[in-house]
């Protein structure tokens, strides 16, 4: 075998190693897995609202459902000069065997879509550093796994920083004094028709998003504005922070909602508040109170920033998005 040959044979072995059938399940703690590993653990919690927390310096896709961690896996992000944005977003599309309308047609399975300028997560190679166009490539065998838990509209955090969430409890109706008809709102039977019914069919996604910098409230029905008003927030020199509240359930004895609270990354470094009391500073006004209310639900999203609402905090293409980086 000549030197050319070798180098075909090196190159072949090399591309089998990096591929994504080389996905391998392990039972290795999210701080031990090596490239191409992932653990999978959904009986952890059987049902409830699913978030992706997408951290950068770890090259870790985690999934929590219902606040509990059901899987961590190792990817593969954006590198230099096409860096995968930082942010909340929605997934908007999904497609088992998705090809690439820019990249010559590249293969891009179990494709969970971000953002419409193209980024993804999908299965793709994992050479052990981040190498993508701005897409979260993942282990194929995990990838397939994921895509059976997802849902259009539910919540992805691509965060700078590790940003495990934390449990957060809020007495009342949200962003406002309490109302007792607010935890009629959020009930089995809504998060049975939100997230157990098939993938192609679109639920409603609501968030809203609260400006510290210009005491604003943003309501949107999957990425359209439905309501807009101002808030009060007490202490008001003081950062929110950068963070992402997802609403896993309600519990009606004790008349509060549990969140699961997520920092985005960029402006967690200028608080050290916890969540729970940023989110308990804020209250809107009547009007975007009762908006809220009205769309309370398993999965619904609060965000809360230290930017002003404009395009950085809100995109016009279908789906909310906070970028750290803007």
């Amino acid at each position: 075998m000549n030197r050319r040959q070798l180098g075909r044979v090196a190159a072949a072995a090399a591309a089998l190693r990096f591929s994504p059938s080389f996905a391998q399940l392990t039972d290795k703690p999210a701080d031990q897995l090596t490239n191409g590993e992932f653990n999978w653990n959904p009986d952890r919690s059987p049902g409830g609202p699913v978030i992706l927390i997408v951290s950068l310096p770890d090259q870790r896709v985690y999934v929590y459902r219902n606040g509990v961690r059901i899987a961590t896996s190792t990817c593969s992000t954006g590198k230099l000069g096409h860096l995968t944005p930082t942010g909340v977003f929605k997934i908007l599309q999904k497609d088992k065997n998705h090809h690439s309308s820019t990249y010559n047609n590249a293969p891009m399975p179990y494709m969970n879509r971000l953002t419409w300028s193209g980024v993804a997560l999908h299965a793709g190679n994992l050479p052990g550093y981040p190498a993508s166009h701005g897409c979260v490539r993942l282990p194929k065998a995990f990838a397939e796994r994921l895509f059976g838990v997802t849902k259009l509209g539910m919540t992805v955090v691509i965060a700078d920083d590790k940003s495990q969430p934390e449990e957060v409890t809020h007495p009342g109706m949200v962003l406002g004094e309490y109302a007792a008809r607010e935890f009629h709102a959020v009930d089995t039977a809504v998060m049975a028709a939100e997230y157990s019914q098939g993938h192609e069919r679109a639920p409603k996604s609501s968030s809203v998003v609260v400006s510290g910098a210009d005491k604003s409230i943003h309501v949107f029905d999957n990425g359209a504005l439905a309501a807009s008003g101002k808030v009060e927030i007490r202490d008001p020199e003081k950062p929110l922070g950068e963070r992402v509240f997802t609403l896993n359930g309600a519990d009606d004895e004790a008349k509060v909602l549990n969140w699961q609270a997520t920092g985005v990354g960029a402006g967690q470094a200028t608080t050290s508040e916890d969540s729970g009391a940023a989110l308990r500073r804020i209250k809107a006004d009547l009007k975007s109170r009762e908006a809220v209310r009205k769309r309370l639900k398993f999965g619904t999203t609060i965000v809360t920033t230290d930017q002003r609402a404009d395009a950085r905090t809100r995109s016009a293409d279908g789906f909310v998005v906070l970028d750290s980086t803007s």
